[in-house]
């Protein structure tokens, strides 16, 4: 069974971890959404450089966790987007959307 989580490690910034994919998407996404929520940070980083691996799955997260931000009146960035995660968001057309931090990944 694919293992992730995602988790506040300091204030306004939340490190995603682990395989993306439709077994751990749900619980990801519902996590994700209360730590948005919660957080005080009006500014958001999700951490990337941890994910393992990651299906659509994983950008179908951050673009979730996006419109919580939004909805919550704070911005997000991300961070650390490994390579496989890069490559399916230019397939789709998605990098210019994804607020990355760095440019590198």
């Amino acid at each position: 069974m694919s293992r992730a989580s995602i988790a506040e490690r300091a204030p306004g910034q939340l490190q995603l971890v682990g395989v993306l994919d439709y077994a751990t998407g749900p619980a990801l996404r519902e996590q994700g959404a209360r730590l948005i929520a919660a957080s005080g940070a009006a500014q958001l980083l999700v951490d990337c450089a941890t994910v393992e691996k990651s299906s659509s799955v994983g950008l179908a997260l951050l673009l979730a966790f996006l419109r919580d931000a939004r909805a919550a009146g704070k911005t997000l960035a991300i961070g650390g987007l490994p390579a496989d995660m890069r490559e399916i968001a230019q397939v789709c057309g998605l990098l210019e959307l994804l607020p990355l931090q760095d440019a590198a990944g």
